[in-house]
This record gives structure tokens, sequence and C-alpha cells, in this order.
């Protein structure tokens, strides 16, 4: 089967997906009992549009997972200890690595450029958090020594943002701590100005885990804009449940890499997917998940921007869902 990474086309894309769903039907038991369930003839599978996607709940209750391979590696979705949370296990964390690194130099640039620093508490505090190795994978293939890890110091961090200055950095942020760091800087606590400057990337990963009053995506990247003095925020779409990354390099529209694609089905009829901006819940083929499921059907709102499935904006959760760390804001 074509490498993943090697995507050019429309079909090249749809025929690795249609080989993928047929070798996940095989391999991934859950999976497999999921499409008899459904009664689908999977010889009559020829179109992303006659796919079944997984619900993403059943990463809490089941291993889902290659019946040929055996890891102890998984990743674990955040919340209270009170829930049941999602696991994710990962056969190939080169392959997680390569998806990683990819995305991130197709719509940023090469990891190797940047300094990058993470204020993503909630996450640290965690285990087996994707989004830390993620980070992690990223500061070491940049390299420099600056990288780190920031809790609830602000005032550190306020500082080695000015000494870093006249150097690209990236800064991943989960949104409420950002916020916290800007109350922070605007308080009587703060001896130090943020300085203005066109080479500090700002990358929010979501996140409102009820730690601040809930607001729109677009009043979250206002406020940010403005308190880091940047014309753009950048975010980065991801899940326990995923391989692959999209980003929004600014307001609110995510792309997706060629190993990825969205289609927003209609919120009644799952089988019945909307059109290009039209809101409904948000499917993700992640071609990453070789391993696992690579048909995921997320409890997020959304709407596509275009019709090939690559652009997107993500604009809640659907009403009575669990309440998950990586959820977005409600918009």
């Amino acid at each position: 089967m074509k490498s993943i990474f090697d995507i050019k086309t429309e079909q090249e894309f749809l025929d690795v997906v249609l080989a993928t769903f047929r070798y996940q039907y095989k391999n991934i038991e859950v999976y497999g009992k999921f499409v008899d369930y459904l009664n689908i003839n999977v010889e009559e599978v020829n179109s992303l549009g006659k796919i079944p996607f997984l619900p993403i709940e059943m990463f809490k209750n089941h291993k889902i997972l290659d019946q040929n391979i055996s890891t102890d590696l998984y990743f674990q979705s955040s919340g209270t200890t009170q829930m049941n949370l999602s696991k994710h296990f990962i056969a190939d964390d080169n392959l997680y690595q390569e998806s990683i690194y990819k995305s991130f130099e197709q719509f940023i640039g090469k990891p190797e450029d940047f300094v990058f620093l993470g204020l993503l508490p909630s996450y640290l505090e965690k285990q087996n958090s994707s989004l830390i190795y993620m980070v992690d994978y990223l500061m070491k293939k940049s390299g420099k020594p600056e990288n780190g890890y920031f809790l609830y110091n602000h005032q550190d961090l306020l500082k080695l943002l000015n000494v870093l200055k006249d150097k690209k950095v990236i800064l991943f942020g989960v949104s409420f701590a950002l916020l916290d760091f800007l109350d922070f800087y605007h308080s009587e606590q703060s001896e130090e100005s943020l300085t203005a400057r066109q080479n500090l990337i700002i990358i929010e990963t979501g996140g409102m885990k009820g730690r601040k009053e809930e607001m729109t995506k677009d009043e979250l990247l206002t406020i940010l804009q403005k308190g880091f003095q940047t014309q753009k925020i950048y975010s980065e779409y991801s899940m326990t449940e995923l391989l692959s990354q999209a980003y929004s390099l600014g307001e609110n529209v995510y792309e997706c890499p060629n190993w990825m694609r969205v289609l927003v089905r209609n919120v009644e009829d799952p089988f019945n997917y909307e059109t290009a901006g039209k809101t409904g819940a948000i499917n993700i083929i992640d071609l990453a998940n070789i391993h696992s499921c690579s048909f995921i059907a997320t409890q997020d709102l959304g709407k596509l921007l275009s019709e090939n499935e690559k652009k997107f904006q993500v604009l809640g959760r659907i009403d009575h869902s669990d309440i998950r760390g990586c959820s977005l804001l409600v918009s």
C-alpha cells in the first residue's frame, strides 16, 4: 500500500482509504464488529461517504488495536479522575513522529528553526498525553537549549520570552493557560513588558475545561491577538484518538495534511453528509491510525469551507456529549 505521506492526488487518497478500510475491517476486531452491526456490505464501500465512522466514545471502553500487534504504549485523554478516559494504543510511535514532523513542516516550517515553549499545565500534570508527546518530539528535533515547559510560573515565562526576542519562538498553550498568563501580565505582579514581535508564534491547543468562562473561538483569538500583540494566533486540532494534526494559521480556519480529511455528518442522520458551509458533526479520516481506527466520528461540531474536505472550522460541541480535555470552545 502506498505510504500515506506520499499521497498527492484525491484518487490516491481514496485508494489508500479504501485499502485501509478493508484492512481494518479484517484486523481491528471492534471496528469489524461495528461494521457488521450496521449490516454494511464491505464490497459495496467505494467512496468516503459509504465508510462507517466509529463513535469516538468506543475508545473509552474497548481496546481498539490491530489483532496482529502487541504494544504497551498508549495515549490517554485528559479529564477528571471520576471520568472514564479514552485510551489509544500506539503500535508504531515512529509513524506518529513522522506525522507530527510532516504536518508541522507543511503548515509552519521546519522544527529545527524554532525554540519551543509549552504552557500546558493541565497536560503536564497528567500521564500519557499525546499532546505532550508531540511537543516533546518537536523540542527534540529543534534541539535548542532554551526549549522548555511552564506550569504556573508566568514571571519566568515572561522573562524568557523577552530574552528570546530575537529568535523564532513557538509557544504552545492550552487556552485557559494562555489567558491566565495574560491576566498575570496585566496585573501588578508583572514587572516586565511583553515585547511586541514578529517572530513569536502562539499556537493554542483548545481546552477551557471549566477553568474560564466559556467564550467563542473568535472572542478567544481576539483576546490573545491583543494580549500578545500579534496579528494572528495559530491553532492546532487533534485529540487522543488521532495521530495527525490539522493547523489553523489564523481566523479559526483549519487545514488537514494530505493523509487526513474531515467530513461533516448530519447530526440526526450519520450517513447523510453536509455540503460546505453547513454545520454538522465532524468525522475524521486519519490514515496515520492504520493500527487502530482511521475513521472516527467525533462529538465536535463544525463545517467544511471547501468541498475537498481539507479546510474546516470547529464550532463547538454537540449538546450532551462528554466533556473532553481536547474539546474546543463553544462557538
